[in-house]
């Protein structure tokens, strides 16, 4: 299990660069709407829930990825394009919490 900011991850997204939800989900073989739900949209018609939990807070409050897989490929994008995010950014914890 992971943990960031939802405004982290928002920002994640937003980094990326026109297609990257496609490809995405092309890549990982999913609905192009299921890559969108686990950056916060709510495209339930056509996609699938994700295993994101969402908790009230600060900064938009708190995102657990129950899965990182979709989150992954996206930093790979941004790290293929030597766009940088600072690490440091990231909130991670253990499965336990």
């Amino acid at each position: 299990m992971r943990t960031i900011t939802f405004n982290e991850l928002r920002r994640i997204k937003d980094s990326l660069p026109s297609g990257s939800m496609h490809r995405i989900a092309d890549e990982l073989g999913l609905n192009v709407d299921t890559v969108r739900n686990f950056f916060g949209g709510h495209h339930f018609k056509e996609g699938k829930s994700v295993g994101i939990h969402l908790e009230s807070g600060p900064d938009g409050g708190l995102v657990m990825l129950d899965d990182t897989i979709v989150l992954d490929k996206a930093l790979k994008i941004l790290d293929e394009l030597n766009i940088s995010l600072r690490k440091d950014d990231f909130v991670e914890q253990s499965a336990d919490i």
